[in-house]
């Protein structure tokens, strides 16, 4: 079976967390399909490893802390004069870890409470810092792609501090749907149910830990919620970050897609 064309052949793409599980196959996914991408991740062997796989003259990459106001001018003005306009902007990167209100560090300084405000920088204030920076680059009929998760549509205990910040995520999305629609900018989100990834797996481990359960257990009980009783791989979200970011979803902005075999039907 041939692979479906999306239109995106020519198109200037931007994927941040390009390094990570889902980041490395959308970039797969987006090269695949014609696309000149701008890959970005702050941990530098690992984006190059990627670069290298990927072997393509299509693809350049910068090394980014988001949370740097500097870096990301610098990468947009990268993004401007290699390219000139930015089609697709993905906003993948993200961090997961528990955040248990009774953790024993709450007291301590840099304990509860900065991981809880760093969880929320990395994972939101980032998307904004650079969807700003990368605003005057995006021309009419240009997607933005927000990373979120089914945990920012439903909640979980002792993950409080990723749970709000996929909300955000989501309401983010929504906001930015109405400010940018009149310059003919699309913005959606993506809710992904349990990818298996090296960090949904520790996640899963310290679900399981806290519970008193084997981490067989957990899946078991995360697969019975889902009406197809499987985990997702990265590749399959690779279809719907391909969508949105085509002219076929042109109708569709402030959208939050849930790709979770079913777990969430909202």
């Amino acid at each position: 079976m041939t692979s479906p064309h999306y239109g995106l052949q020519g198109k200037t793409v931007l994927i941040t967390g390009a390094a990570g599980g889902i980041g490395s196959a959308l970039s797969r996914a987006f090269l695949a399909q014609g696309a000149r991408l701008m890959l970005l991740d702050r941990a530098a062997a690992p984006l190059d490893a990627l670069v290298d796989a990927l072997h393509s003259h299509q693809v350049h990459s910068a090394v980014c802390d988001l949370g740097s106001d500097a870096q990301v001018a610098a990468v947009a003005e990268k993004v401007k004069e290699r390219f000139g306009q930015l089609d697709v902007l993905v906003n993948n990167a993200g961090t997961e870890y528990p955040t248990p209100l009774a953790d024993a560090d709450a007291g301590a300084e840099a304990g509860f409470m900065a991981r809880w405000a760093g969880l929320l920088d990395n994972n939101v204030s980032s998307m904004v810092r650079l969807t700003q920076a990368l605003l005057p680059l995006l021309p009419r009929g240009a997607s933005v792609i927000n990373q979120s998760s089914i945990w920012g549509r439903t909640g979980v205990a002792g993950f409080s501090a990723y749970s709000a910040s996929k909300h955000a995520v989501v309401g983010l999305t929504r906001s930015l749907a109405l400010e940018l629609g009149a310059r003919g900018v699309r913005v959606n989100a993506v809710c992904p149910g349990w990818v298996r990834t090296e960090a949904a797996m520790r996640s899963l481990a310290a679900m399981a830990l806290e519970q008193g359960k084997s981490e067989a257990e957990v899946e078991r009980e995360i697969l019975s919620r889902q009406a197809v009783p499987q985990m997702l791989t990265p590749d399959d979200l690779a279809g719907v970050f391909l969508f949105l970011a085509s002219d076929g979803a042109a109708s569709l902005t402030g959208q939050c897609l849930s790709p979770s075999h079913g777990e969430v039907m909202l």
